[in-house]
């Protein structure tokens, strides 16, 4: 059966999630990129972009979102040093779910269990679906980008899913697409049956937003 994809600018923006138009990249144009686009631009001007239905959209991420991701891929690194089951990436490691839609999950974990042969793949956008998504939310995305970004998580075959906000100093765990819990204040979150006993203490991790020297 074929999908009847958007045929105006403002379609294509409402099926995206009403995402800021500046996302969007015009060249190629929306509805003929490829994933050997995606790559392209990482390597030559280093500029993360995801794959969603031939059109390219940039990574948002701010400075304390980085701040706040690059935290969580060092606790779970520290973790899996400890635990070998499969590798962590950071917002770089892109990954096909399906199709040619390419994520780039702020943090991934993929057992290896999920890899060809168990190793490490070669591709630079290898098809692999993570066990556990991280997204730290920036200001630009929206309600509507994240709902889809959840259904095509869950539908590729995501286990958990965490939605960082540092506005609300909160984490939503998604243990499917509809289930969720939001976790805020003293609160422990833990990685559960992906990430056995792997867990982030909340306020631990926001208050690196209050650090000083």
């Amino acid at each position: 059966m074929n999908i009847a994809l958007p045929t105006t600018w403002e379609e294509r923006l409402q099926d995206l999630g009403n995402i800021p138009a500046s996302r969007i990249r015009t060249q190629p144009a929306p509805g003929t990129a490829t994933v050997e686009d995606v790559t392209y631009l990482r390597d030559t001007e280093r500029r993360l972009y995801e794959l969603i239905d031939g059109t390219l959209v940039e990574k948002s991420m701010g400075w304390q979102e980085s701040l706040l991701a690059g935290i969580l891929l060092q606790w779970l690194n520290n973790y899996l040093d400890s635990n070998r089951l499969g590798v962590a990436t950071g917002a770089d490691g892109m990954t096909r779910l399906f199709g040619d839609t390419v994520r780039g999950p702020d943090v991934a974990f993929v057992a290896w269990n999920r890899m060809p042969l168990g190793r490490i793949p070669s591709d630079p956008i290898p098809e692999l679906v993570p066990n556990l998504v991280i997204e730290v939310l920036s200001t630009s995305n929206t309600y509507a980008e994240m709902s889809r970004k959840r259904r095509e998580y869950f539908q590729a075959g995501v286990e958990l899913l965490w939605m960082v906000e540092h506005r609300t100093r909160s984490v939503t765990v998604f243990r499917s697409a509809q289930d969720a819990t939001v976790y805020e204040g003293e609160s422990i979150i833990d990685g559960g049956k992906v990430l056995p006993g792997w867990q982030v203490d909340i306020a631990e991790l926001f208050s690196r937003l209050d650090s000083k020297a």
